[in-house]
């Protein structure tokens, strides 16, 4: 069996300590290179990890001609610089979310796309994959809560180091580009469509110049959807769906840990089914779709236009809280 030789760029904490093992782990793909700008970093990356090679600069792993694909977990602002690089390199691209620091990145990424046909891309939101969201769609689909009427979400944890990059405005930082755009991505995943307006209420760190506590209400054709992200609040996620006859209730909706099981209660009438998912890693579950993808040449589970629609939803609520 063929796997996807994968090179990623950057050491980045996700990176290291989520995606590398999962994708190590996953079925049809292995780490062959990963690099940093600084080569003892990347080294001893390398040698924790188990990865054959290291390089010292980005470019050197895009030359890598053993490398088929690249994973980005790079700060906001170089998603699309470096996306469209690693196009031109030859290689397939899975890029963290969220995709560019705005829909103008996101278009622009879309358009250097269109030119390598041949070439997979696509934004990672791990968490639209795991067995508990595809249980979540399915229910909504069957009618098992009645109608779909609105969604509530809330994201939330506590950073306050300035030089953590969540701080830095000028790279992409903030509340919403950060976790904000899981709440987002949800509700039009949950919904499957735009919202037709939307309303948006933010606070800004007068010291980083970010929003650390957002708060937005999306009107669909069939619903609505609210949420509440926060960079300064305690630790906390959970997603409410409702129904005309029901409701779902995701209690790890974004970090589903890889360790432990999971699970979501789905109430119908008066009735309430606790439902548990086996053990399983949403990231090795994404590089393995991804992978498919590539080795098949199918469609990638999420297109970019998604992305491109996710930032434009980004924008419009910022926009309405005056933070743009």
């Amino acid at each position: 069996m063929r796997k996807i030789n994968w090179g990623v760029l950057s050491t980045a904490k996700i990176g290291v300590n989520k995606v590398i093992p999962a994708l190590q782990a996953s079925q049809f793909g292995t780490v062959a290179a990963i690099a940093s700008r600084d080569l003892p970093q990347a080294q001893a990356a390398a040698q924790r990890l188990a990865i054959p090679r290291a390089h010292g600069s980005y470019e050197a792993l895009l030359a890598d001609p053993g490398v088929d694909a690249v994973y980005i977990p790079l700060p906001n602002h170089l998603h699309v610089p470096w996306s469209i690089r690693a196009l031109e390199a030859g290689k397939h691209v899975l890029c963290e979310k969220p995709i560019g620091l705005n829909s103008g990145e996101a278009q622009q990424l879309i358009e250097a796309a269109r030119r390598f046909p041949q070439l997979k891309i696509m934004e990672a939101f791990m968490y639209r994959h795991h067995p508990q969201w595809q249980l979540t769609r399915r229910l909504i689909a069957e009618g098992k809560i009645g109608q779909l009427r609105t969604v509530h979400s809330h994201f939330s944890y506590w950073n306050v180091d300035p030089k953590n990059i969540r701080n830095q405005g000028d790279i992409g930082g903030g509340g919403m580009m950060d976790i904000g755009c899981y709440c987002v991505s949800l509700s039009r995943f949950v919904f499957g469509a735009e919202p037709r307006r939307v309303l948006g209420l933010a606070e800004n760190d007068p010291a980083f110049g970010v929003d650390r506590l957002a708060s937005g209400v999306m009107e669909f054709p069939n619903g609505t959807a609210t949420f509440t992200c926060s960079t300064q609040l305690s630790g906390f996620q959970r997603v409410m769906i409702f129904g005309t006859e029901g409701r779902i209730e995701i209690e790890i909706p974004f970090n589903a840990p890889p360790d432990r099981p999971t699970r979501l209660w789905h109430q119908r009438g008066p009735n309430t089914t606790e439902i548990p998912f086996k053990v399983c890693d949403q990231y090795s579950i994404q590089g393995d779709l991804f992978a498919r993808a590539i080795l098949d040449d199918t469609p990638v589970p999420t297109p970019l236009d998604d992305a491109l629609a996710n930032m434009r939803v980004i924008e419009a609520v910022l926009a309405s809280a005056g933070m743009i």
